[in-house]
């Protein structure tokens, strides 16, 4: 066997810049400093700078930055939620760990999110009468269709937050998640294009109301002083470490992403038009980021094993589309309630993708598959 290929190789990204990692922590160490402060302050506007947004709230993690964008939007027992069927649980979990009730729709084949046509069909059915609020999902790195989710949103007067964990930088025709719905939420797992040392997590908006909101329920309900509370809230604020480690991070995500985008456009042209592989497509005016490179295979269980054995790891997202799952029998689903979804959970498969991998491990990648 030759060289192995990780999936991810998450260290390629720290090591150039671990005496920074190392200096920023025993200084935060050295100051005890270690519940938010200027680290998690200065984050927040940096961040909101480089998303476009007017502002950006550090959260624990992803899934609590969806719990507080329903939260601000007074979305609650009583409301329904949207999303998409191939999504990672968390986007599903949040909408009921608010007490409100998850239902699904199906994506778009050619790009694997929130398909218009079906969100239109399920508010037009009798099921769609409590429907509050769309998650549509912006999946692998690239947004979903946003013009047309809003058109319908704008015109059934529901809100949308944007799920963009796998979407950091991201644009459709020029705009970043959270210029289209009220909110954006995103996700800095380790393995995230933009990764801590740990989970964490961000809000963004254009509101300054929302806002306000946002910051009091990730914090206890405080605006002000630290006895004094607006509202009752959580205790689900970003820490100040993974705040630091970020904002080193966050100075080189712009070369990451064009790295990752170049990368994704060599394995498209060595992959298109190859004989029982479906690379991605881009839609229109969008400009993805490549979290995650998605090919579709027949066979597809069969290819994995092909690359395992020469040394090449992938991934599968996702296997099972969440109205298969157990924690969703209650709601009834069959197979076949969601054909698409259902389809691309057999056939996806993800390919090696990070900013440092090599023209040639690509290469190799694509020969074997």
């Amino acid at each position: 066997m030759g060289k192995t290929i990780e999936f991810a190789r998450l260290f390629d990204g720290i090591e150039p810049l671990l005496g920074q990692y190392m200096s920023k922590m025993e200084e935060l160490i050295r100051s005890t400093e270690f519940i938010g402060g200027p680290e998690v302050d200065s984050f927040e506007k940096e961040f909101a700078d480089w998303t476009e947004s007017s502002f950006a709230i550090g959260a624990a993690n992803g899934t609590d930055a969806i719990i507080i964008a329903l939260k601000a939007l007074g979305i609650g027992p009583g409301d329904k939620v949207l999303v998409p069927v191939n999504t990672f649980i968390a986007t599903s979990e949040a909408v009921t760990m608010i007490g409100a009730e998850v239902d699904f729709v199906d994506v778009e084949d050619a790009y694997y999110t929130m398909d218009p046509k079906a969100i239109k069909n399920y508010l037009d059915s009798a099921k769609g009468v409590n429907v509050k609020a769309l998650i549509p999902v912006h999946l692998y790195g690239q947004m979903a269709d946003m013009p047309s989710i809003m058109a319908l949103a704008n015109d059934r007067g529901l809100k949308v937050i944007e799920d963009s964990a796998q979407a950091h930088g991201s644009r459709l025709h020029g705009k970043q998640p959270g210029a289209h719905g009220q909110l954006a939420t995103y996700s800095f797992y380790p393995g995230k294009n933009l990764g801590a040392f740990g989970d964490a997590g961000a809000i963004t908006t254009n509101d300054a109301e929302l806002y306000k909101k946002c910051k009091m329920l990730v914090n206890h309900g405080r605006w002000k002083g630290k006895y004094e509370h607006e509202i009752e809230g959580y205790n689900m604020r970003l820490d100040t470490l993974q705040a630091a480690i970020l904002r080193i991070k966050l100075a080189h995500m712009t070369d990451w992403t064009k790295l990752r985008q170049s990368k994704a456009k060599e394995y498209i042209r060595l992959l298109s038009g190859r004989p029982g592989v479906k690379a991605p497509a881009i839609r229109t005016g969008s400009e993805p980021v490549w979290h995650i490179f998605p090919v579709r295979v027949a066979g597809r269980d069969g290819q994995m094993q092909k690359l395992k054995e020469a040394g090449i790891s992938s991934g599968i997202h996702y296997p099972i589309p969440l109205h298969l799952q157990p924690a969703y029998r209650h709601l009834g689903y069959a197979k076949g309630a969601f054909p698409i979804a259902e389809q691309h959970a057999l056939e996806e498969l993800s390919l090696p993708i990070w900013p440092e991998i090599s023209m040639d491990e690509i290469a190799m990648v694509a020969a074997t598959l």
